[in-house]
């Protein structure tokens, strides 16, 4: 991180630190402080910010075990899934606490992640997203299918989320629940890049084959980056859960999983605010196309029926080519020459 003139690390605890020097600090209080006071001034938008805080969440997984570690995977929506089911079920029939039932979510996602991460260590690129791709097809099954359990295709019903006496029914409570489990996921993501675990993680994808000569063991850290990754998905399916009130094999179709790696291509791999940035954009692409496509059906009547409604892929691929060819390292890239240009030291962290 860039830091002011005259200004000096003399320790390694201040080299580590994230936030070094005064302005950072202050420079987080207010953004912590307009994320708290959003309620009160977008209130309208408070479900598309939600739903931004929950993709948000899943999305850092997928960028530590596909961004950090370099094992695609296409199957993030089946291991979102797997953390809904769970949470509903422990709540809904066994009435297991939210907090309780929300962290042996992300804990049965990330075991179901490593058994479909065994591949990993035999096969990888193409093959290892093919592997991926059959576990999103075999966890919809299974809850299309264990109706005793799952309630089949009809889905379940489910919850809201509580902490003892507050029940988060309202999208102002619930913008509270998911923004403090977002920022922890944040702060745990940035800091595990850091960690021998995320330096082992980055060595792994630059060259396997290398780390492994070095004694980094591939079957530890490929195996760790999974349950990790799909910790953080079973975390944003509990979530999903609870703030819907109800789910089913539909809400996580495999065109998900495609959009996720799409965010995170658009935000930039490897990097903590390439996610955020991805996802931001993508879902303001989906409001935009959602506010435009009455507008659009009006002034040109003659369109194909269900025309509109497909502009929003069409853009997400277009971005996705775009973002490719001229900006393959995502819009994290574009920040970090934007501050190089305008000498945004405060902001270099």
């Amino acid at each position: 991180m860039d830091l002011p003139a005259g200004t000096r690390n003399y320790s390694y605890a201040q080299d580590m630190a994230i936030f070094r020097t005064k302005t950072h600090w202050i420079l987080l209080g207010v953004l912590i402080l307009l994320l708290f006071a959003m309620p009160a001034y977008w209130h309208d938008w408070l479900s598309v910010v939600n739903r931004i805080g929950i993709t948000i969440i899943a999305v850092m997984g997928l960028n530590i075990l596909t961004g950090y570690c370099g094992q695609l995977s296409i199957g993030h929506a089946g291991f979102i899934a797997v953390g809904a089911y769970t949470s509903a079920i422990l709540v809904q029939r066994f009435g297991v606490p939210f907090p309780v039932a929300l962290i042996c979510a992300g804990l049965f996602a990330g075991v179901v992640g490593m058994l479909f991460g065994v591949p990993s260590l035999r096969v990888k690129g193409f093959y290892l997203a093919i592997s991926t791709i059959a576990a999103q097809f075999i966890i919809i099954w299974v809850i299309q299918h264990w109706t005793s359990v799952t309630g089949g295709f009809s889905g379940m019903d489910v919850k809201a989320a509580s902490i003892g006496p507050m029940v988060f029914r309202s999208q102002a409570s619930q913008y509270y629940l998911i923004l403090i489990i977002t920022i922890i996921s944040v702060y745990f993501a940035k800091n595990l890049s850091r960690t021998r675990v995320g330096r082992a993680f980055i060595a792994v994808r630059d060259n396997d084959l290398a780390a492994e000569v070095m004694g980094i063991s591939l079957f530890r850290y490929k195996l760790t980056a999974f349950f990790i990754g799909c910790f953080f998905a079973g975390v944003a399916g509990s979530l999903l859960a609870h703030t819907s009130l109800s789910i089913s094999a539909d809400y996580f179709p495999l065109t998900d999983s495609i959009l996720f790696i799409g965010m995170i291509i658009i935000g930039g791999m490897g990097t903590i605010l390439g996610p955020i940035l991805g996802v931001i954009f993508i879902r303001l692409i989906d409001v935009l196309v959602t506010e435009l496509s009455p507008a659009l059906q009006n002034a040109f009547p003659n369109l194909p029926s269900g025309f509109t409604s497909g502009i929003a892929p069409l853009l997400f691929g277009l971005a996705i080519i775009l973002f490719i060819i001229f900006e393959p390292r995502g819009l994290a890239h574009r920040w970090q020459l934007f501050k190089a240009s305008y000498r945004l030291w405060p902001f270099s962290y």
